[in-house]
């Protein structure tokens, strides 16, 4: 099934492409930078441990809001259409103090809806059917029942949830575009990601842009080069690509 919402740097577009580096004999599958869970949501692995993670309170508290309060979410999205005022509301209210958590899930839901690419900053000016995405999320709902959702730091996660059968996907901010995210992400965390992998028992799967710093950083580990069109340009322009990796430990 399809993830409910976009995010910066969702993996819907290369998803096929990451999942057939998927190992088939884990038992606990962790989401280590889970953002909009395009690969979580892409097949459910019955039978699995699931674990969903993510920095961003306000992403982690959506997912919740849907998870456990599917119907309550619905209600309070109830009239929601493609509206600037709506839009503009939805950035202004979801500060204010006191709000519930189902308070917060819709106006964070508005933001990602109706901003431009998703950025939660400005208007999207762009008309589709904001009610049928609403009703979606009973479906959500039922595929996140046994999923665990959490909201910790990488590190502490991945030692967490570590063992011989587990398997991480991971999809942190990429090398130099880390200004577009939220959550802080630093130089120096990545090379804290890339020594927290290098101490599991399990295995890892990671997405990464190509560059020479991420190939030095993981070198000797197995790197897989793959690209896809970029979203700045159209499918005619064949020059315009972007180039990727997925490393992994197996």
């Amino acid at each position: 099934m399809n993830s409910y919402i976009s995010w910066i740097g969702g993996k819907k577009l290369l998803r096929k492409v990451i999942l057939e580096q998927f190992p088939k004999d884990y038992k606990r599958y962790v989401e280590v930078f889970g953002g909009a869970g395009w690969i979580l949501f892409a097949e459910e692995r019955k039978g699995k441990e699931e674990i969903y993670n993510d920095a961003n309170n306000e992403l982690v508290n959506l997912h919740r809001c849907v998870k456990y309060h599917p119907e309550a979410l619905q209600k309070e999205l109830e009239f929601l259409s493609i509206s600037r005022e709506i839009f503009l509301d939805a950035k202004e209210q979801i500060n204010v103090r006191g709000l519930t958590d189902i308070q917060r899930a819709a106006c964070f839901f508005i933001l990602i809806k109706e901003s431009f690419g998703s950025k939660l900053t400005t208007f999207g000016m762009r008309s589709r059917d904001v009610q049928k995405a609403v009703e979606y999320i009973s479906e959500v709902s039922k595929r996140l029942n046994k999923v665990v959702i959490e909201n910790l730091d990488f590190e502490r996660l991945i030692e967490t949830y570590d063992k011989e059968n587990t398997f991480f996907y991971l999809d942190p901010p990429y090398f130099g575009t880390e200004k577009y995210y939220t959550a802080e992400f630093k130089k120096e965390d990545h090379i804290r990601l890339r020594e927290s992998l290098g101490k599991i028992k399990g295995r890892f799967l990671l997405s990464y842009n190509d560059c020479e710093e991420i190939k030095e950083l993981y070198k000797g580990y197995n790197i897989i080069e793959i690209e896809r069109h970029s979203n700045l340009t159209t499918k005619t322009e064949n020059s315009a690509r972007y180039k990727e990796v997925l490393i992994k430990n197996y």
